[in-house]
């Protein structure tokens, strides 16, 4: 895709959605980052039906601490991995305590630090619990990018890399979330609805359904 067709890509993206955001529900950088532990092979709907009571009365390191591993677990035994969830949640939100006055750092080495977070999770916490400019590369997005020629890549990691080159600086702050919810929701793993894409015509793909 050339520049020019990139930056028009994003701009129309923008029009239609000014001021997108993550689907997870969250009430602070903490819950943020718990969802997204949680979100891992799981749908953002699946996990906020489990982290809406959980949150109501426990939504900060020392609260989910005092729960214990136990009560975590049963709280999100409807996402899939939970145990292995739980024991992360936990050893996180001890960690944050021990290492960070139980703050969420800004800072990817130290969220990548934590148990049960990966690059694509500090990125997801980094863009929208502080406003950088990183951009996580999940299943939609590694898909969306090779479809359209947008950032073709083999790994999230070579996606994310193009993507972050070949972004417009004006549009880095919102580009992760722009991207997630159309591969979410029009460019679709199994039909993309090219129909009621508003960047149809900008995509390289050469399988554009028509109806």
């Amino acid at each position: 895709m050339k520049k020019a067709d990139i930056h028009e890509f994003f701009k129309r993206l923008a029009e239609r959605d000014p001021t997108p955001t993550t689907e997870l529900e969250y009430t602070n950088p903490y819950t943020l980052l718990v969802s997204v532990v949680l979100s891992a092979q799981a749908t953002d709907v699946g996990v906020n039906k489990a982290t809406k009571p959980l949150f109501a009365v426990a939504n900060t390191p020392q609260q989910i601490v005092a729960m214990g591993e136990d009560r975590v677990r049963e709280a999100i035994k409807t996402i899939g991995l939970f145990r292995t969830k739980a024991k992360n949640v936990i050893k996180l939100s001890e960690q944050l305590l021990a290492d960070h006055g139980g703050e969420v750092p800004r800072d990817r080495a130290a969220l990548e630090a934590l148990p049960g977070v990966g690059r694509k999770t500090a990125n997801v916490v980094l863009n929208t619990a502080f406003g950088e400019e990183t951009i996580a590369v999940d299943t939609h997005i590694l898909r969306l990018s090779n479809r359209t020629t947008l950032a073709p890549g083999k790994t999230p990691r070579e996606v994310e890399d193009k993507l972050v080159k070949r972004v417009p600086p004006e549009f880095r702050r919102h580009a992760h979330h722009w991207l997630i919810l159309h591969g979410r929701y029009v460019c679709k793993a199994r039909k993309p609805d090219c129909p009621a894409c508003v960047v149809s015509d900008l995509c390289g793909y050469r399988g554009k359904t028509t109806a």
